[in-house]
């Protein structure tokens, strides 16, 4: 469930921060659709989520831990959520199936 959470963070921060940025972007700029006032707040979200992720993967990447954590809370979570690991599943052997078509009648 902690792992729901933080994912569920991690995608309405930068959401939240793309309504603010659009606002301080309506404040000094005139727009009169809310088409587009919908299609620049989703792009500064999608393009805040890709800087601080990108960020926090370069953190990453050089083991620096204050890099990676500045950009996780930036993102709404200081580190990316961990997915309980889970064992493959064997192939499905298809002769063990009859062959041919069956009715579900």
């Amino acid at each position: 469930m902690p792992a729901l959470f933080v994912s569920f963070m991690r995608t309405v921060v930068p959401y939240v921060a793309g309504l603010l940025l659009t606002l301080v972007v309506r404040a000094g700029v005139e727009i009169d659709s809310a088409t587009v006032t919908g299609v620049v707040t989703v792009a500064l979200g999608v393009a805040y989520y890709l800087v601080f992720r990108l960020l926090e993967w370069i953190g990453e990447r050089l083991r620096g831990t204050a890099l990676q954590t500045f950009a996780g809370v930036l993102l709404g979570w200081a580190r990316p959520p961990s997915y309980p690991k889970w064992e493959a599943l064997e192939p499905v052997d298809p002769s063990g199936y009859a062959s041919g078509s069956t009715s579900l009648s």
